[in-house]
C-alpha cells in the first residue's frame, strides 16, 4: 500500500513507520514547516490547515497519530487548549484533503484514547461502550467526531482508541527509576483498571486493521490480559527483581499531577478489545511480562 503517516516523529510513528516499511508498504511521511521535505516527505502545516490534496490523492490509506502528548506538564485551561487543539487542527487538515482529493484513500486509522470510557470502576467496556464523562473523554469523542467526517462510499475510517503504551520512555521507561530505587508500587487504592498494550502490538494491531476492510469504526487498542494498577506495578517490580510494595497515595498522585492524576492514574477502565479479538488478531506480546521485556531490549 502506499500509506500517508502524519505523527511520525512521536512514539507510536517513529515505530510503526519502519515496521510498514519492513511490510513492503511505502509511507510518506508529513513534516512541517521550518522543514523541508526529503524523500517520501510531504510538507503541511495542520496549524493553518494546509495539506495539498495532492499528497492524499491515490494512497491507499492515512494514518493520523498526531497530537501533543496528554501526559506532558500539568493540566491547565492552556495546556487542554493545546492538547485539543493538536488533535483537532489536524484531523479536520487531513478530513479536508481527503474530502477534496480525486481519488481518496481506502482507509483512514485515527489515533483515540481508551480515555472516551472515563472512570467505569470494574464495568467491562468493548467498542460498543458509551461515552464517559470528563476532559479526557470529551475530547476523545470531538477527535473521532472530527476524523469520522471523512466517512463515505470510498473511505472507511477507523478510531484507533489506545491503552497505556508499553515502551521504553512511556509507561516502563517513566516508572523504572522509583522501582530501581525499590520505591516503585501502586497509585492510589491500586484497584483500579489499567488498560495497556506493547508496542509491537500496536503496530501489529495497525497492520491487521489496515488489511481487513470489514473493520470500521472504533477499535479498542489493549491487551486482553486486564490488571489492575497493583497488578501492573507487581509485573513490573517482578520483571526488575524490585520490591513493588510501596504505593503512592492518592492525594500524593492529586498533589503532583491535578486532573491529570484522576484521569490516567486513579480512573479505572476495564476495557475489552473485543473487534481485535472476533477479528482474530494474535498478539505479539499478550502478557505484561512480555511486553515490558520487549520494551527493555
Amino acid at each position: 500500500m502506499k500509506i500517508v503517516l502524519s505523527g511520525a516523529g512521536g512514539l507510536i510513528g517513529s515505530t510503526l513507520m519502519p515496521s510498514l516499511e519492513a511490510a513492503g508498504h511505502e509511507v510518506v511521511r508529513l513534516v512541517r514547516p521550518p522543514q523541508e521535505a526529503g524523500p517520501s516527505e510531504e510538507i503541511w502545516d495542520p496549524v493553518s490547515g494546509r495539506l495539498d490534496p495532492a499528497v492524499i490523492d491515490g494512497a491507499d490509506a492515512v494514518i493520523n497519530l498526531n497530537g501533543r502528548n496528554i501526559s506532558d506538564g500539568r493540566w491547565n485551561e492552556a495546556v487542554k487548549r493545546a492538547l485539543r487543539a493538536s488533535r483537532l487542527e489536524a484531523t479536520r487538515t487531513i478530513v479536508e484533503a481527503i474530502e477534496r482529493a480525486e481519488t481518496p484513500p481506502r482507509v483512514l486509522l485515527n489515533a483515540s484514547a481508551v480515555g472516551f470510557y472515563g472512570d467505569r470502576r470494574d464495568e467491562v467496556l468493548d467498542e460498543g461502550s458509551s461515552q464517559g464523562e470528563g476532559f479526557l473523554s470529551e475530547l476523545s469523542h470531538d477527535w473521532e467526531t472530527a476524523a469520522l467526517a471523512a466517512g463515505s462510499d470510498r473511505t472507511r475510517v477507523v478510531l484507533l482508541r489506545l491503552g497505556m503504551v508499553v515502551a521504553r520512555g512511556r509507561a516502563v521507561g517513566r516508572m523504572l527509576t522509583p522501582f530501581k530505587m525499590g520505591l516503585g508500587g501502586p497509585v492510589g487504592s491500586g484497584r483500579q483498571f489499567w488498560p495497556w498494550i506493547g508496542i509491537e502490538d500496536v503496530c501489529g494491531a495497525t497492520e491487521f486493521v489496515l488489511e481487513h476492510d470489514e473493520i470500521e469504526g472504533p477499535v479498542n487498542l489493549v491487551s486482553p490480559q486486564k490488571l489492575r494498577c497493583s497488578e501492573f506495578a507487581q509485573t513490573l517490580g517482578r520483571v526488575l527483581h524490585r520490591p513493588a510494595f510501596m504505593p503512592m497515595p492518592a492525594f500524593a498522585a492529586r498533589f503532583a499531577l491535578g486532573e491529570m492524576a484522576e484521569t490516567l492514574l486513579l480512573a479505572s477502565a476495564r476495557v475489552r478489545p473485543k473487534v481485535l479479538e472476533d477479528g482474530g488478531y494474535e498478539y505479539c506480546a499478550p502478557s505484561l511480562d512480555e511486553a515490558i521485556r520487549a520494551a527493555l531490549v
